[in-house]
């Protein structure tokens, strides 16, 4: 289906692949270095393959975020499309340089172009592209989509709990929870994202993995407000089981009008690893 305004995100975003395809969303890959290969992030290289070879392979993977050119691209695709409009959300700029490149390529096409910054990763980021696509379903413009994206982040709140902090470390995208690094690599890290600065910071320690997935679960309880419908998104690395006895527990806790589940995508698996938990939700 075309739209006038057309909607694009990045793979970061981790949406899951059928609210991809129900809202019409252009995902744009980025990439990640593995040895001499290089792969489409979610295309040529899934997330469950990933995890498994990261955990055997003594070569760390790195990423890099999709190009300019890249960017654009995708935007001629929407105007031969019949794009009158495009709307871009990325992931956070403190994070990467998606952004700025996504800025760059909006100098190169003759329609308004309209780039957000989410300031957050993966569900942080989809979340803001799911409210601004059913803002388009409902015939929205695209301020309106934009502003919605926006309100959205207001009280967006995401926690993640990692099994190691190696992953976070060799990732480089670990923001102010450099602080653990030469004393704490030995626990189970939970870092917050700061939704004004973009940014990972230190949240708790934990000692074991049960309590850490316990440390997760309160932490993002205490600063979401559960007295307002919740949007929540559990999110994990090769954690299937652990995602689903989570995604059980808030169903019963506290009965969100909406709940999704879904692996974290390799770009970002890269800074949490494998095992790695995440929620992340906002309040209407």
């Amino acid at each position: 289906m075309n739209y006038p305004v057309e909607i694009i995100t990045d793979s970061t975003c981790d949406i899951p692949q059928d609210l991809v395809e129900q809202y019409g969303i252009i995902v744009i890959p980025h990439f990640v270095i593995w040895g001499n290969q290089q792969y489409l992030d979610r295309i040529n290289l899934q997330p469950e393959e990933f995890y498994a070879r990261l955990e055997i392979d003594p070569v760390r993977p790195t990423s890099a975020q999709a190009t300019a050119e890249v960017f654009a691209a995708a935007y001629e695709q929407a105007i031969r499309g019949g794009a009158k409009e495009i709307v871009v959300v990325t992931v956070s700029s403190a994070m990467s340089g998606a952004y700025q490149m996504a800025l760059n390529a909006a100098g190169t096409v003759a329609i308004p172009v309209h780039i957000v910054d989410s300031k957050g990763p993966t569900m942080s980021l989809g979340w803001q592209v799911l409210a601004a696509a059913r803002v388009r379903a409902e015939g929205g413009d695209a301020n309106a989509m934009v502003a919605k994206a926006a309100q959205v982040r207001q009280t967006l709140t995401q926690i993640v709990g990692m099994d190691t902090l190696e992953y976070l470390q060799r990732g480089g995208r670990i923001g102010d929870a450099a602080r653990w690094i030469g004393t704490m690599l030995h626990v189970k890290p939970v870092v917050s994202i700061n939704h004004q600065t973009g940014r990972v910071e230190p949240a708790a320690i934990a000692r074991t993995y049960k309590n850490m997935v316990e440390t997760l679960y309160q932490k993002f309880f205490d600063k979401i407000n559960v007295t307002r419908p919740m949007h929540i998104a559990v999110l994990h690395g090769s954690a299937r089981a652990q995602a689903e006895s989570l995604a059980e527990r808030i169903s019963n806790d506290y009965t969100p009008v909406e709940l999704v589940i879904n692996i974290t995508g390799p770009v970002l698996g890269i800074n949490t690893g494998p095992r790695a938990l995440a929620l992340c939700g906002y309040t209407e």
